[in-house]
């Protein structure tokens, strides 16, 4: 803990750099007046502490912390430009009385917000600022309309209460002492073709990918700690492996994870797994799940979200978490890569000539996204919603300058919107949860730059991925690149029954829930009585939507009045 004046800042530390105390937070320079308090890791510190030392500054640790806070004090708001990594900062000046509050380029790690009249309060989650108190834990109706209609996506600055915000990704927030707040966006990729490139031939795409990823996977090498890598044994975390095997990561840990099949759907994919780690010669770990064992994981999981994700992948990552981080503090994860090089069945028919205008992209978008429209919306809430928030975001979205295709509208949308807050939202919650730091190389914002320039029909190319996958052909065994599409099943969480099912009836018949009144119910009767009948368009469960909004309020203590 530490305050001066009207600021105060508390940290919990996960040892990654400078396992000493010398790296400890938050972090005091008394002779530059900055004191720091953040989470994440800047790849680049090295390089940026060389320089700052060319330019007279002497350093006390060996940390990233101490960095960050001289790269402040000679670059200013701009040092976030400089910075590879992941990260979210408060920066307090000692004799303005001036705060800054950071958030990474692709927002890998959270900054939520509360404020009212008197105070404003931040922290890395959502529940950390509901155990202070006095925030208005009403929902809010827009995001209430994200989460049922825009699959679960809450975009920022919204999360689904009123009383809680979070700062957008590549967003710096200054606020002054007399409570005056400034915001600037620092970066956004831009999705059109570039001139000095428009002579590259596929080839050239795929070296120029594979260099970028090869890139970064050793940045997210830097560590003080041993790093492993999660592997799915799909296309993107195995070339992950491949890459660095490639840097000499030899005897590396490598995990998989599986469940008991359930209502005939398959719970592993552990034969490609070991397939790549056979071929790099990785310490392989096969963790497998038994059904009984995830029940209880389920609690763990919801209390560990910092915002209510309806996907099943969450309690999976919870547990392999918790089994990896028996093992090593820092993984490599294939997260975004389908975001990043259109790897979802929606992108090449956002491809269609139909889509090129806003108008059809936005309706071929929505048609393979969307959980429900808006009027299937207003059926589900005892309250209706007036207008209709993600339709309205998505066109905003899809207008903007920068993307002249239906594919680059699609891409730039979900890797800036729905990738940061779903998947790369859901490894964050759940590793840290279990002490565990998850790094996210197709995140890396120079791969994510080079493949937003890259020409569409590149990426959707075989069935999606196209560039990537030939170019892992140079890494990787092909009977993984070739392979049928593969997900994270939790086939529990797909087909309601037994004690799952029991768990989601017993929350939405709750008297909390009740009380709420968020859902009509006869809705949630009509859902209850053929629990497994109504999928949303992307195969996801309406029932278990509903069940685990309900769930995750209950969990976190939010009871009263709905909006």
């Amino acid at each position: 803990m530490w305050s001066a004046g009207r600021v105060a800042l508390g940290h919990r530390r996960l040892k990654i750099i400078d396992l000493s105390e010398a790296g400890a937070q938050p972090m005091t320079d008394p002779e530059l007046g900055l004191t720091i308090c953040w989470n994440g890791c800047i790849y680049n510190y090295e390089a940026l502490r060389a320089e700052l030392t060319g330019q007279g500054y002497r350093f006390f640790s060996h940390s990233d912390t101490e960095v960050l806070l001289k790269a402040y004090h000679h670059w200013g708001d701009a040092f976030v430009e400089r910075l590879h990594g992941m990260f979210a900062f408060a920066i307090a000046e000692r004799d303005s009385g001036r705060v800054v509050l950071g958030r990474d380029r692709l927002g890998i790690k959270p900054l939520y917000l509360s404020s009212d009249a008197h105070r404003i309060r931040f922290a890395s989650t959502l529940p950390a600022l509901l155990a202070g108190g006095g925030v208005d834990t009403r929902i809010d109706p827009v995001a209430l309309h994200h989460y049922l209609s825009f699959h679960s996506v809450v975009p920022a600055p919204l999360t689904i209460l009123r009383g809680v915000r979070k700062l957008a990704p590549a967003t710096l927030l200054v606020i002054e002492p007399d409570g005056t707040r400034t915001e600037r966006t620092y970066w956004q990729p831009d999705f059109t073709r570039r001139a000095d490139r428009s002579d590259w031939t596929e080839r050239d795409w795929q070296d120029a990918v594979l260099e970028a990823l090869r890139t970064a996977v050793k940045r997210r090498l830097v560590a003080d700690v041993p790093v492993g890598c999660l592997l799915s044994g799909g296309v993107d975390s195995s070339l992950i492996v491949g890459l660095l095997a490639e840097a000499g990561q030899h005897g590396l840990s490598t995990f998989s994870i599986g469940f008991e099949s359930v209502g005939g759907v398959k719970g592993d994919e552990f034969v490609y797994s070991d397939i790549v780690a056979q071929r790099f010669g990785t310490d392989h770990h096969q963790i497998r799940i038994d059904t009984a064992r995830m029940l209880p994981a389920l609690d763990g999981a919801i209390g560990a979200m910092s915002e209510p994700m309806v996907s099943h992948d969450c309690v999976a990552f919870y547990l392999l978490s918790q089994e990896v981080s028996r093992h090593v503090k820092v993984v490599q994860s294939g997260q975004g890569a389908d975001e990043v090089f259109a790897g979802y069945h929606w992108y090449p028919p956002m491809g269609e000539p139909d889509a090129a205008a806003l108008d059809g992209s936005v309706r071929r978008y929505r048609g393979a996204f969307f959980d429900r429209d808006h009027a299937g919306l207003n059926a589900l809430l005892s309250e209706e919603l007036a207008t209709d928030a993600s339709l309205a975001f998505v066109t905003d979205h899809f207008a903007r300058p920068g993307a002249h295709t239906g594919v680059d509208r699609a891409l730039r949308l979900d890797t800036t919107v729905m990738l940061v807050d779903d998947p790369v939202k859901r490894v964050d919650n759940m590793t840290m949860a279990w002490g565990l730091e998850g790094r996210v190389p197709f995140l890396d914002h120079e791969l994510v730059e080079l493949a937003a320039s890259c020409p569409p029909e590149l990426k959707t190319a075989h069935g999606g991925k196209g560039v990537l996958k030939e170019a892992a052909r140079q890494v990787i065994p092909a009977e993984v690149i070739d392979r049928p599409k593969g997900y994270f099943p939790v086939p529990a969480l797909t087909h309601l029954e037994g004690p799952y099912l029991d768990l989601v009836r017993d929350a939405l018949y709750a008297p909390q829930a009740k009380e709420r009144g968020l859902f009509r119910p006869d809705a949630v009767d009509r859902l209850l009585a053929d629990p497994n009948a109504t999928l949303t368009p992307l195969r996801g469960n309406e029932l278990w939507q509903l069940g685990l909004l309900e769930l995750w309020l209950q969990q976190h203590g939010i009871t009263g009045a709905a909006v």
